[in-house]
C-alpha cells in the first residue's frame, strides 16, 4: 500500500475540486492552471470514457450542462467531444475544450497530486483499469495519483490491477470510518456528528478529506480535528482563510 504523501507540503492539503471552478469553467485546463497558480496541493477531476475509449475529464455523464453540445459522453468520440466549447457560460473561455486525462497529466506541476473520481461502471472492467494505470504510469504521475469514487467496487477494481494505488471512498452517510480505503471522504455533516471520526481514521493510518467543496466557514473545525486534506471549489480563497487560522 502506498500512502498519499506530498513531501514539502504542509497539511491540510488543499484539493482543487474540478480546478478553480469559481473563477474558471470547471474541469478545463484553465481551471486546473488557475488552481496550480494559487497553490493547490492536489488537483481533483472526474473521469468518463469517450465512445472510442479515451479518458475524458468531465463530471457529468452528458455534455449538456457544461458545454454547448448535447449527448452522453460515452456516445461521442474524442473528435466530436473536442468540437464542443466547455466554457460553461463563462465569458472569455469559449475556446476551452473538455481535456483528456493525458492533457491534464501533461500540465500537472511537480509535487502536485492528481485525484481522479471514477464516474462510470466502465471502471469495473479490468481492461479499462489496466489502461488507466498504464496511462498514469507512462505519464510519470502514477506515484502521485489517487483514485476516488462513491463506488467501492470501482475502487477495488483499480486496486486489483495495482494494489499500490491509494483509493479514497466518498460517502454521504457513513458516520464511522470504513477500514478498507487509504483516504476517507465523508460528507461534512458526518464529521460534525462524529467528532471522533478523524481520530479513529488516523489510528488506522487513514487520511480524511471531508466532502465539502465550499469549506471556508468550517475550516477552523477541520483544522482543529487535524483533517488531512480539504476539497474546495476556490483553492485561492481557501488558502487565504487557512493562513489566518491559528490555535496558538
Amino acid at each position: 500500500m502506498r500512502e498519499l504523501s506530498l513531501p514539502g507540503r504542509a497539511k491540510p492539503y488543499v484539493m482543487a475540486h474540478r480546478g478553480n471552478r469559481v473563477l474558471c469553467p470547471e474541469n478545463t485546463l484553465s481551471a486546473f492552471l488557475k488552481a496550480f497558480e494559487e497553490g493547490a496541493d492536489i488537483l481533483e477531476t472526474d473521469l468518463h470514457l469517450s465512445a472510442d475509449g479515451v479518458f475524458m475529464c468531465i463530471h457529468d455523464a452528458t455534455v449538456d450542462r457544461t458545454t454547448n453540445g448535447k449527448g452522453a459522453v460515452n456516445s461521442l468520440t474524442l473528435d466530436e467531444l473536442k468540437q464542443l466549447s466547455a466554457s460553461y457560460n463563462f465569458k472569455g473561455f469559449e475556446n476551452e475544450r473538455i481535456p483528456t486525462l493525458a492533457e491534464t497529466a501533461g500540465i500537472l506541476p511537480p509535487g502536485v497530486a492528481l485525484a481522479l473520481e471514477l464516474k462510470t461502471d466502465r471502471f469495473l472492467e479490468e481492461e479499462v483499469c489496466r489502461r488507466l494505470v498504464a496511462e498514469l504510469r507512462s505519464s510519470g504521475i502514477l506515484e502521485r495519483s489517487l483514485m476516488l469514487s462513491f463506488s467501492l467496487p470501482r475502487l477495488q477494481a483499480v486496486k486489483a490491477v495495482d494494489p499500490s494505488i491509494p483509493i479514497g471512498w466518498i460517502t454521504m452517510s457513513q458516520l464511522t470510518p470504513n477500514p478498507l480505503p487509504e483516504v476517507l471522504g465523508p460528507f461534512w455533516p458526518g464529521v460534525f456528528l462524529n467528532p471522533f471520526f478523524v481520530r479513529r481514521a488516523h489510528q488506522r493510518g487513514q487520511l480524511v478529506c471531508p466532502l465539502d467543496p465550499t469549506p471556508d466557514r468550517r475550516l477552523w473545525y477541520y483544522k482543529l480535528l487535524n483533517c488531512d486534506a480539504l476539497v474546495t471549489d476556490n483553492p485561492g480563497a481557501t488558502l487565504e482563510v487557512l493562513k489566518r487560522i491559528s490555535f496558538k
